[in-house]
């Protein structure tokens, strides 16, 4: 296998136009590739700038998980603080755990902070939504957001060989019209659900608001905890 290693978009784009496959921090697709067979060429986003952005609203896909910190929202930091081990941080990225993942670890802090993606593709780079990305999968470049007023992120301890644990993301932005909005994305198993209401009235208010919405038909522990997380960052909103 031919691993490519591009340093600017013009490359990149070169590289998947002539059939590079994306190989991220390689945590993911190695075991699969040594399974299934290795691609003739990959291609790794990890000399371009544009993919290694890393500071107030934006982060690169080829940034390593054990590299964010400060810099980004609470909810994106404790997300990429939780995954796996020291070692597996260290190697793995934001655009694999994103793109490639069926855990997708990150995607709850990402859905929260109503974060767009600057993607690549043959024709060359261009912005969507995380809907699209997902659902096409062309290469991540980075992703980009509005700051929140306050975020926050708790990832339920998972019972060994159980399933996905419970991830409960949340965060509370200023709206043009000067209002507050309240998002929640909640990882259930393999499930992602992601939900948004104003939040200018009181909390019991806002949660009764958010019981109308898929949320709502949760099971009765994970609403639980996704209530306990709203009223925290709500009471931190309050004071911002």
């Amino acid at each position: 296998m031919l691993l490519r290693l591009p340093t600017s978009l013009s490359e990149a784009q070169e590289c998947l136009t002539e059939g590079a496959i994306p190989v991220g921090g390689a945590t993911l697709v190695w075991a699969a590739w040594q399974r299934d067979g290795f691609p003739e060429q990959a291609v790794s986003l990890r000399e371009v700038p544009q993919a290694n952005v890393l500071g107030a609203g934006e982060v690169g896909a080829a940034v390593l998980l054990h590299r964010i910190d400060e810099r980004v929202p609470e909810v994106l930091r404790l997300a990429a603080s939780g995954i796996g081990t020291g070692a597996v941080r260290r190697t793995a990225t934001v655009g694999g755990n994103i793109v490639g993942s069926t855990l997708r670890c990150l995607l709850p802090a990402a859905l929260v902070l109503n974060a767009r993606a600057q993607v690549l593709a043959a024709e060359g780079p261009f912005e969507t939504d995380l809907a699209e990305l997902l659902a096409k999968k062309p290469l991540l470049l980075s992703l980009h957001w509005d700051e929140p007023l306050v975020s926050g992120y708790l990832k339920v301890s998972e019972a060994p060989g159980g399933p996905p644990p419970l991830v409960v993301a949340t965060a509370v932005h200023s709206t043009e019209e000067g209002g507050r909005v309240l998002r929640v994305a909640v990882r259930d198993g393999y499930e992602f659900l992601s939900e948004s209401v104003p939040c200018d009235t009181d909390a019991e208010s806002v949660l009764d608001a958010l019981s109308g919405t898929a949320i709502g038909a949760l099971p009765a522990e994970a609403r639980e905890v996704v209530r306990e997380q709203v009223a925290s960052v709500l009471e931190r909103a309050a004071e911002r």
